[in-house]
């Protein structure tokens, strides 16, 4: 059976390289006659792994010495709660940006652990966009500011950093972490599940300032508690190791594909034919204002929601999966992450242009 072009917004694609040396080292890791799902996380085998790991990581965002890289469990969900524990630093509240259900998702989490001032809030215009940010209410005294770099489910994506002086910036960058450039050092807090670019689902990438580790409430859980995973390489627990790895090769895909340049122009690309395509139809539409408009997910409803299962059946037949939009939103979603190739972007777009050529 031939792979199929695999459009889900996550777990997502992966590269075919990666599987395939992934097959490659299945049972025998570089001579060890085992399996890397085998190994003792202490043994000098699986070290090496997590190593290189780390290193390319650091290489890929250039992020400075004064940060630590942690590798945890939890997926985004658990960050949600991690940050107020870990960086309130005996403050009462945080500032979070609403663009979508994930900043909705941190925003009620956080809610458990201080007072949360939501400086700005796109729901009333079904998360098509975001604020001006000369309009968000930022409090400067709180703990920190929160957003999401880009929304799954709605296809809303920043196009630049937001900026309020000395106030700890934290970024769920989940769904566009390696696929664009980013100034790491104007970040308090980077985090993002391995589920859409770096990976398999299992591990959470956290980048966190020095100045924030250290500070946590006495209740959290250790293993939310950045110091004591910093302390331990991550590994205060045993960590996801095979998972570890699997990221591990996708980054040496990312460095040997030309690193985050070749990425950003990579994803650039695919977004604008795509974006192109909708644009230029009378059947297709993308309900999200076009400053806003995320190159990681990409949603479009039919002018005859009727033909949706028509559509999405067809789509299958061709190869073309997981095209099928969130339930929040309806209509489809393309989720075109970095592993995802130009072909299956021209695919998709061949697909569209046949089906609005037979139902338009």
């Amino acid at each position: 059976m031939s792979r199929i072009f695999n459009f889900s917004a996550g777990p997502s694609t992966l590269p075919e390289s990666v599987l395939l040396k992934a097959k490659e080292e299945l049972l025998d890791w570089r001579g060890t006659g085992m399996s890397v799902m085998e190994m003792s996380h202490r043994g000098k085998e699986f070290i090496s792994i997590a190593e290189e790991l780390k290193s390319d990581l650091i290489d890929l965002l250039s992020i400075p010495d004064n940060y630590k890289v942690l590798f945890l469990q939890g997926g985004a969900t658990g960050q949600f709660a991690g940050i107020p524990q870990n960086i309130l630093q005996g403050k009462d509240r945080a500032c979070y940006v609403n663009t979508g259900a994930w900043s909705t998702k941190a925003i009620k989490e956080a809610k458990n652990h201080c007072e949360v001032i939501v400086s700005a809030d796109s729901k009333s215009s079904n998360f098509t966009d975001i604020a001006d940010y000369s309009d968000w209410d930022v409090d400067e005294d709180s703990a920190y500011l929160h957003y999401t770099d880009n929304e799954t489910i709605h296809g809303v994506e920043f196009q630049d950093i937001p900026d309020f002086g000395d106030l700890p910036l934290v970024c769920d960058m989940s769904s566009n972490i390696l696929s664009r450039a980013v100034d790491v050092s104007k970040f308090g807090i980077i985090y993002a599940g391995s589920q859409k670019n770096m990976g398999p689902a299992g591990v959470t990438v956290v980048i966190v300032r020095d100045d924030l580790v250290g500070h946590a409430d006495n209740k959290i859980a250790s293993v939310l508690d950045y110091a004591q995973q910093a302390k331990t390489d991550s590994m205060l627990n045993t960590p996801a190791t095979y998972n570890w790895y699997l990221v591990g090769l996708v980054l040496k895909w990312v460095k040997e594909s030309g690193g985050i340049s070749a990425m950003e122009q990579h994803n650039k690309t695919k977004a604008d034919r795509l974006y192109q395509a909708i644009e230029q139809s009378s059947l297709y539409s993308n309900p999200v204002k076009q400053a806003f408009r995320s190159r990681m997910n990409v949603p479009f409803v039919l002018a005859d929601a009727e033909l949706d299962k028509e559509f999405l059946s067809l789509a299958a037949k061709q190869g073309l999966s997981s095209l099928k939009g969130h339930r929040s939103v309806g209509g489809m979603r393309a989720s075109i992450y970095n592993a995802m190739p130009e072909a299956g972007v021209d695919a998709l777009i061949d697909f569209m242009l046949e089906f609005e050529k037979n139902h338009g």
